[in-house]
């Protein structure tokens, strides 16, 4: 269009005669019709298109230092401990969970297995304008109590609050392979009050009581920290490629 205006200006110009200039005007709008748009128009496309893309990774990148910066100057994740008590405490780096171990005596084997925050319940709380509502984080884990090689393993299902620990359920494993359908037990809480009472004790003289619950979310709060640092890193390194 731009060459379509200069070759009329030119024709006003040059020329007095209205027939020459409407000559001029069709054959230069005949060359226009005629010309292939060309690798041009394709190459100002991708072009425009990477501008876009790199302005909306330029804005991801720009973001994601500016949440890094924060958290490593103003919550940045203490180097996690290796021990509890009597546990030893093996972490696993990008995963959602953690390992414990340790010992019972001479013979006794203890690994639980701890996930990271996996739900909340809502509990009352006192506020200044009367009650509201605060939530409380849940944390599963798995206790197994084995007696050396070969010994069945005496497992525990458990829920670990912010300052107490709950046992949700018992098994029993079979080192030989478990049957297709085992008999699961019942519920913890259907058991007679004494029993429970005496499988609580016998979890709290092996170290999983709730100081350890206390510990686990101590815990989890930190890696909940690093696991969103490491995140926040390999996002980053992804769209620096």
């Amino acid at each position: 269009m731009v060459r379509l205006i200069q070759l009329a200006g030119r024709a006003f110009r040059f020329s007095s005669s209205p027939k020459t200039l409407i000559s001029l005007f069709r054959r230069s709008h005949l060359q226009m019709e005629q010309q292939p748009l060309g690798n041009s128009v394709v190459q100002a496309r991708n072009y425009i298109t990477e501008m876009r893309k790199s302005a909306f990774e330029g804005n991801i990148l720009r973001i994601l230092r500016t949440e890094i910066q924060y958290e490593s100057e103003y919550a940045p994740p203490k180097q996690p401990v290796t021990e509890f008590n009597s546990f030893t405490v093996e972490d696993r780096p990008g995963e959602q969970w953690i390992r414990l171990r340790g010992k019972y005596g001479d013979k006794e084997d203890i690994k639980i297995e701890v996930t990271m925050f996996d739900g909340s319940v809502s509990v009352p709380k006192a506020t200044e304008d009367g009650q509201g509502e605060d939530a409380q984080l849940h944390i599963s884990l798995i206790v197994d109590v084995s007696k050396g090689e070969g010994c069945d393993v005496l497992e525990f299902v458990c829920s670990a609050w912010p300052d107490s620990m709950e046992i949700q359920k018992i098994f029993m494993l079979r080192r030989g392979g478990m049957p297709a359908r085992p008999y699961a037990g019942p519920d913890f809480k259907d058991l007679d009050d004494e029993l429970q009472n005496a499988y609580q004790e016998f979890l709290e003289e092996r170290g999983v009581n709730d100081e350890l619950a206390v510990f686990l979310h101590e815990y989890m709060v930190n890696k909940d920290k690093t696991e969103f640092m490491r995140w926040l890193g390999n996002v980053k390194s992804y769209i620096e490629k």
